[in-house]
């Protein structure tokens, strides 16, 4: 899977599934297209893989929260080996790491403060992911100002109502990740 089709799958259903290993299972049930696995380990990721290809979902996994897998360029690629689609990191090197592998790469941003704010401009100005997940995603601020930029922006964290859900895509987010189940049936 590449960027462009996790774009067209963002149409058929602009909700990610952001989970935990408890509720893997029922982001496999959902609709949710895609799935952001937030928490794994090198003992269940291959599972995961498995599980969430079968379903026919594309799976991402945060490497920075994978316990037991390198934050190196060999914990990507053996991330890589087993299909995952993508993987979402904080650290920039990761992400070259990842693009180098063919997958997906998605940069997550923090928006805590003015200072924040400029920080993801500058990071997004080098970057070579192909998103950008900023949270919270209920700041709608944050999202209007990245979303009219070269990488599309997932809108993420905190996203606990439909209104919620709404808000961030009207302020321009090409998707909305989250962990919340209720969430996942919107339509």
């Amino acid at each position: 899977m590449n960027a462009q089709e996790l774009l067209s799958r963002r149409e058929l259903n602009p909700i990610i599934a952001a989970v935990h290993e408890r509720d893997f299972a029922a982001a496999i049930d959902s609709p949710a297209e895609v799935i952001f696995c937030l928490k794994t380990n090198v003992l269940g990721v291959s599972e995961r893989v498995r599980s969430a290809h079968g379903a026919g979902k594309c799976i991402l996994v945060h490497i920075d929260l994978a316990d037991g897998i390198g934050k190196d360029r060999m914990g990507v690629e053996y991330l890589a080996s087993l299909g995952v689609d993508g993987i979402i990191s904080t650290r920039t090197q990761l992400l070259r790491h990842a693009k180098e592998c063919g997958l997906i790469a998605v940069q997550r941003f923090f928006a805590l403060d003015s200072q924040g704010m400029e920080s993801i401009s500058e990071n997004l100005e080098n970057s070579v992911c192909d998103f950008a997940e900023i949270m919270p995603g209920v700041i709608g601020k944050a999202i209007s100002r990245f979303s009219g930029g070269k990488i599309p922006v997932i809108a993420g964290g905190l996203i606990e109502t439909k209104k919620e859900v709404l808000a961030a895509l009207e302020c321009g987010a090409l998707a909305v990740s989250t962990g919340k189940r209720a969430l996942w049936y919107i339509d």
